[in-house]
Order: structure tokens, then sequence, then C-alpha cells
């Protein structure tokens, strides 16, 4: 099979009009893979390293087309109470959070889940698309403790 290949991705690019791609948060970081988009046309991902992609972000494809990139809807939990002091604990365990002015978004977590209930807060399971916060040190994702 032969697919048009993106080897570039343009973050934040104000284009409109093209195609899309709906990925959920772990599907949004890649090196390789073919995806399909929502018009049903199929296309290989072939960046030169593994990319943390968001929202406003596109593929770039050889033929000069762009394919927007679409957080999916996912299941999450919502944390509100005393958000600094659960930011800290979440934040603590390098866990990624979606941090908004009255509550917190996370993955599901059952031990998360557990710690946070036990420092008092309130949680709510919902259904949307998940954009929590890059690294420190960058833009998008960052790993293990090598800080």
């Amino acid at each position: 099979m032969d697919l048009p290949v993106a080897r570039t991705v343009i973050h934040r690019h104000d284009y409109h009009g093209a195609d899309k791609v709906t990925l959920t948060y772990d599907d949004r970081f890649l090196r390789r893979k073919v995806l399909t988009t929502e018009r049903g046309s199929q296309f290989l991902v072939d960046l030169e390293h593994t990319t943390s992609l968001n929202s406003g972000d596109w593929f770039e494809l050889e033929d000069g087309k762009l394919i927007e990139v679409v957080p999916a809807t996912e299941a999450l939990l919502e944390v509100t109470g005393d958000l600094a002091k659960l930011a800290w604990h979440i934040g603590n365990r390098h866990t990624p959070c979606q941090i908004e002015p009255d509550r917190l978004l996370i993955q599901h977590d059952h031990v998360l889940h557990d710690m946070l209930t036990k420092l008092g807060a309130t949680l709510r399971d919902v259904t949307e698309p998940f954009t929590p916060e890059g690294g420190a040190y960058g833009v998008g994702r960052t790993h293990g403790h090598s800080h």
C-alpha cells in the first residue's frame, strides 16, 4: 500500500478547513504510525523523533496537505478541592494533569483516586478531551526523574 507520508509537524498553526485526525492523549505521543482521518483517508506518520502532539498541531504531508490534530474525548477524573495541594501531590507523581482555574483533570488511576480521596479531594468521572500541561523544560511531555 502506498500511503501519503507526514514527516513534519507544525505546532500552533492557524490554518482551517483541512482534514482532521482525532487522537487520545496517549495516541498523541508518536513517531511512526498509520492514521486515518475523519474523512477516511489514511497516511503514514514517519517523524524523526517521538513527538508530543496537542490541539492546534498539524501533520504536513509530503504533498503539502495539512491534517489537523484534534484531542479525542476520553474518560477522565475531575479533581476539585484544595487545588494547589492536590496539584502538588499529582505533580509529585509525574502524572499528566490538565490544570484549570476551578479543577484538575487526570487519567483514571485507582492509586491516585485513593490518595486524592484521602487528601480531601472531590472526584467525579467526566468524558472530555484531555490536554494536560506540558513539561517544565519545553513543549510536550517529560518522563522519568532525570531532572
